[in-house]
């Protein structure tokens, strides 16, 4: 009986064991549901956050098969999970063989477990993605490959990036280029110059010596053609450089381009269609006429050549405004109002060697003998100098188009006048006396002569202080000095500064190869300055220094008769 007691005993310890048990099961199966709860919501974040991922993943088995792809890839390929899932990844990329190669040696062990390479996708619509691809090898516990997990980057705006800044490298390192070529330019034109006024000067001397009757008139005739031809050259490379004088004032280019139609239509030919389409409200700019006027023409008559069996010539005006991100992507353009003047044609356009060389000087595509080569880099100068832009947009067969964008101003645009150029007249001479300052010894000699010939007393210094010691040893009166711009020692400007206390009645006449900026403010001549451009022809320095001699007559007569009034009034 003790015993059954004993064993119902031990019964009961084992049976509150077990129920202990029993609720300690409970517990952790609890605890176990709660962890696969933890689980399956933790999954279900990292599927989430897989699938919401900014860039695409897949991964692949040891074969490179997809087993698992983000919503993100999908989107970004166009392709639906069960197009995707179980292919080879190398099939849906353009360089197919090489991603194949590579996935396969990656998931052999034979190279980097880990690297990034750029690859190009290509999409279920038949277009292609560039993208960065970053490839990590998955192994089991045993350390063993198993497979390959892939980071995908959509890359298409670094690429826009890259190739805008290429882009902008390439107009930059073309517009240093041109530059630099346009200082040479203006450089050698201005030396050039000096020599072509002596060639013009004394030829035009000689020819006026002869008897017109003289045969050996007919060999200096054809010195001066040479020579005006030479001028017209330098002129260009003056533009090219820009170095012009300009006279700008406000102006509506419309008008510009209609008063120019009719020589236009002529210019072109009749195989050639004229189209002119002109904004009806456009803004004014601040131009020279006659400079706008020679853009204009000489890429017409590029267009004509481009054209050789007819096409469309187009020209256009527009309003147009300049973001700060168009701004970003081309060389030298500030955001801002300007009115884009555009010339289109039909033509057989230009590849991109071409048109990296376009506006250098001397550059042609035509035959030898059809074009000088600076048509094109004339119009580069004077839209530069007029504080424009001019790009160029062409393909070889569909033609080209030139855009100027010149600044919009607010003032109202004058009446437009073309100029007519004055015929040549005989100037009268004088008794005045002048001062001629000229470093050129050949050209002051050549411009004394001239002076000389037409009645003036002529004084002649070399350079600035020469002239200084001159005019303060010379008790007569100097009615008008004439002096080059640049020299040594002093520029004319600094020389006409030095010298009007000592003679406040003496005019100034400048003169030089191309305009130094102390008489010229980026290409603009200031009010009240007299400036006459070498070469020169004798009649119009003959009329110049008439001109202004004249003008000084009468201003002192007005001032005299001013004067007696007042003294009346008293």
């Amino acid at each position: 009986m003790r015993e059954n007691n004993k064993t119902n005993d031990q019964l009961l310890e084992e049976l509150n064991e077990l129920r202990q048990r029993i609720q300690e099961l409970e517990v952790c199966k609890k605890e176990r549901k709660a962890d696969q709860a933890a689980l399956r919501e933790s999954e279900k974040r990292f599927q989430q956050l897989y699938d919401e991922a900014p860039v695409g993943y897949h991964d692949l088995d040891i074969k490179g098969r997809i087993t698992r792809v983000n919503r993100r890839e999908l989107e970004m390929l166009g392709y639906s999970p069960g197009e995707m899932l179980g292919k080879p990844v190398w099939s849906f990329f353009v360089e197919e063989e090489t991603t194949r190669k590579v996935i396969l040696a990656k998931l052999s062990g034979d190279v980097s477990f880990h690297d990034t390479f750029e690859r190009t996708f290509r999409r279920k619509d038949g277009t292609t993605l560039p993208t960065l691809v970053e490839d990590r090898v998955l192994r089991d516990k045993d350390k063993q490959i198993i497979g390959i997990r892939s980071t995908v980057e959509d890359i298409t705006e670094r690429r826009q990036t890259e190739e805008a800044l290429r882009k902008s490298e390439e107009q930059l390192r073309q517009w240093q280029r041109v530059e630099a070529i346009g200082r040479l330019a203006g450089g050698v034109a201005h030396d050039f110059n000096n020599l072509l006024m002596t060639i013009k000067g004394c030829s035009e001397l000689l020819l006026g010596a002869f008897d017109p009757r003289d045969p050996r008139r007919e060999e200096v005739e054809e010195i001066l053609k040479a020579a005006e031809r030479a001028t017209s050259l330098t002129r260009q490379l003056l533009a090219f450089g820009r170095r012009q004088v300009l006279q700008p004032q406000v102006l509506d280019l419309n008008a510009v381009v209609l008063n120019m139609e009719k020589m236009l239509r002529r210019l072109i030919g009749e195989d050639i269609q004229l189209n002119i389409s002109l904004e009806r409200e456009l803004w004014s700019v601040k131009v020279d006429p006659g400079m706008i006027e020679q853009v204009i023409m000489n890429l017409a008559v590029n267009s004509r050549d481009a054209m050789p069996n007819g096409g469309k010539l187009t020209i256009e005006t527009a309003n147009v405004i300049h973001d700060e991100e168009y701004a970003s992507h081309h060389v030298s353009v500030k955001p801002g109002y300007y009115v884009m003047l555009a010339i289109s044609d039909t033509g057989c356009g230009m590849d991109k060697e071409t048109q990296s060389h376009l506006f250098e000087p001397f550059f042609t595509t035509k035959e030898k003998g059809k074009g000088t080569g600076l048509g094109l880099s004339t119009v580069y100068g004077i839209v530069k100098q007029s504080g424009g832009n001019i790009w160029t947009y062409s393909e070889p067969g569909l033609g080209t188009t030139f855009k100027i964008y010149l600044s919009r101003v607010e003032k109202a645009a004058r009446e437009y006048k073309p100029r007519i150029k004055p015929r040549d007249m005989s100037a009268p001479g004088g008794t005045e006396t002048i001062l001629l300052v000229e470093d050129e010894e050949s050209v002051r000699s050549m411009v004394s002569k001239i002076l000389q010939n037409k009645g003036y007393t002529v004084l002649e210094a070399s350079h600035g202080n020469d002239a200084i010691e001159l005019c303060d040893k010379y008790e007569g009166s100097i009615h008008l000095m004439v002096t080059d711009v640049i020299m040594p020692q002093m520029s004319g400007r600094e020389l006409a500064e030095r010298l009007a206390p000592m003679r406040p009645e003496m005019r100034v006449l400048y003169m030089s190869g191309y305009p130094d900026n102390t008489i010229v403010q980026h290409g603009v001549l200031e009010p009240g300055t007299a400036f006459l451009q070498k070469p020169f022809t004798i009649n119009a320095l003959e009329l110049k220094v008439r001109e202004i001699l004249d003008s000084a007559r009468a201003r002192g007569r007005q001032a005299q008769s001013f004067e007696q009034i007042s003294l009346f009034r008293k």
